[in-house]
């Protein structure tokens, strides 16, 4: 509009120039500019000819160049007009913002990647030990239907762990590892009437020299390998690789993960939800009495595919853990040999986010193991299958579900299902908190039915489902103090139908370093 402004200035001076030349015209022919003699008629004539021509030629000049200034004039009115309207548009048009906070939260998120991968290692940071410790309280109370002496029962217990991480070297082109983990504690927890879930509070923890005693014991330790493939990416790193695990292992800690349900001092305190109820409580792992055993993994892990990661790996284990039984292999407590283990395999995939981070995990398992037992606890040899899933479903939502089948094999459950989730408090603002619910459901199986029927071994015939519920919430009182009420429920408790159910409400503290 400025350049509009412009113009129509040049357009009244020179309107004013035409009206000064206009009236010089009117003087010169009206005589005022002076006498002309007769003796200089002609020459004045044609003088005043020529000046009357030029005047003439000057004036359509400027009507001429009236004219350009007019149609420019015109033109960059409309051209500032349709600029109006654009930006009129422009401004008016909707803006999808969750869509702009998107692209920036995925911009942040690569440059964090980036900043990270390209940020030079220390030698010192990488080869430094890591030393991790955590406290866990519990105290729970029963009702006195759900308890074993059938009054309203009350119980604490402590647990302590403290776990180690140190470089080990290379041999060849692995790298070497090892881990410890050193655990003591006192209480066991509630005595609850029989249940298939094996306990209501996973952490308790006690050694075999009895309450009095809060010794500990070596929990695990291993020497891992790792073998880096194809090295690739910022730092060489390398997104496929290999490890190899040797020594006293958790066997959950490789087989059967899970972010929503794996960790008894933060999530869920049932057995049942903690594992696989097959293998744990159902008692197809057979560790030894503290639930550790001697083994070996191998497993191969890719993330080449930069939308999904996929590992495969196998295990063997000792298996069968009690002295008393001494046609059992008691390898899990190193007090026979290997002959029989525990044998799993697992293949599991992971969708993955822009960052780099599994967005999910799908983890498909199957196992066999010669050293269980049947009901009559004559050795037996039982297999089973399972599936492990837990899914983020946006920015407070992490959904998990466990499923699992025994495919041979004598116990008095055969089959497991759980699901269940946890979601951040954001809502009511605490966005550090978490609640957590889980339900499931353990099936009695045939063995057991017939086992039962008329009574005479239990003093009831069992039947039916199992079904137990927790629900916990977890308040984040700072980096390393979290407190966590508990309630617990289970319906028809060991397939008795008659039973009371049993409900357990308790409190947990969580203290990490």
């Amino acid at each position: 509009m400025a350049k509009v402004a412009e113009f129509r200035e040049k357009c009244k001076a020179h309107a004013c120039g035409m009206e000064r030349t206009a009236l010089s015209l009117a003087l010169v022919l009206g005589g005022l500019i002076g006498p002309i003699g007769p003796a200089s008629a002609a020459e004045a004539d044609t003088a005043l000819q020529t000046q009357v021509q030029q005047l003439l030629d000057r004036m359509q000049k400027i009507e001429q160049q009236n004219v350009d200034l007019v149609r420019r004039v015109q033109e960059l009115t409309a051209q500032a007009t349709k600029a109006q309207q654009t930006t009129s548009v422009v401004h008016s048009a909707p803006v999808d913002t969750e869509r702009l906070e998107r692209v920036e939260r995925q911009s942040t998120a690569l440059q964090q990647q980036l900043d990270g991968l390209q940020a030079p290692a220390k030698d010192s940071d990488a080869n430094a030990p890591a030393f991790t410790a955590s406290l866990l309280a519990v105290g729970q109370n029963v009702n006195a239907g759900g308890a074993a002496s059938g009054l309203q029962e009350s119980r604490i217990n402590y647990r302590v762990d403290l776990t180690a991480e140190l470089d080990a070297g290379t041999i060849g082109d692995a790298k070497g590892k090892v881990f410890a983990q050193f655990r003591l504690g006192q209480g066991t927890g509630l005595g609850t009437v029989p249940t298939y879930t094996s306990t209501l509070n996973t952490t308790g923890f006690e050694t075999a020299a009895g309450p009095n005693d809060s010794l500990g014991i070596l929990a695990q330790a291993y020497y891992q390998l790792e073998w880096s493939l194809g090295n690739t990416g910022f730092n060489a790193s390398s997104p496929d690789r290999v490890l190899l695990n040797i020594g006293k292992m958790d066997v959950f800690g490789q087989f059967d993960q899970n972010k929503v349900a794996a960790d008894e001092g933060t999530q869920f305190m049932n057995n049942a939800f903690v594992h696989n109820p097959l293998l744990d409580s159902g008692g197809d792992i057979a560790a030894d009495a503290y639930g550790f055993a001697p083994g070996v993994r191998l497993g191969y892990f890719s993330r080449s595919d930069a939308n999904w990661a996929w590992g495969a790996s196998v295990g063997v284990f000792g298996a069968g853990s009690d002295p008393a039984t001494p046609t059992q292999n008691n390898g899990a407590n190193f007090s026979g040999d290997l002959k029989q283990p525990l044998v799993i395999a697992q293949l599991e995939v992971s969708p993955q986010q822009i960052n780099g981070e599994p967005r999910g995990n799908y983890r498909l398992y199957a196992w066999t193991n010669d050293a269980t037992t049947n009901l009559a606890g004559q050795r037996q040899s039982h297999s089973g299958v399972g599936i492990s899933v837990d899914q983020k479903v946006g920015r407070d939502w992490n959904l998990f579900g466990r499923l699992g089948y025994r495919t041979s094999g004598d116990a008095q459950f055969d089959t497991a299902v759980t699901a269940g989730f946890e979601y951040a408090g954001k809502s009511w603002g605490r966005p550090k908190d978490t609640l957590g619910f889980a339900v499931g459901a353990l099936s009695t199986s045939k063995a057991w039915r017939d086992a039962t029927a008329g009574g005479a071994l239990t003093g009831y015939e069992a039947s039916g489902d199992e079904t137990i519920a927790e629900l916990y919430y977890r308040i984040k009182l700072n980096e390393r103090l979290h407190v966590s009420p508990d309630l617990q429920y289970i319906a028809r408790p060991g397939g008795n139908g008659n039973a009371s159910a049993v409900w357990a409400v308790g409190l947990r503290a969580s203290l990490g370093f």
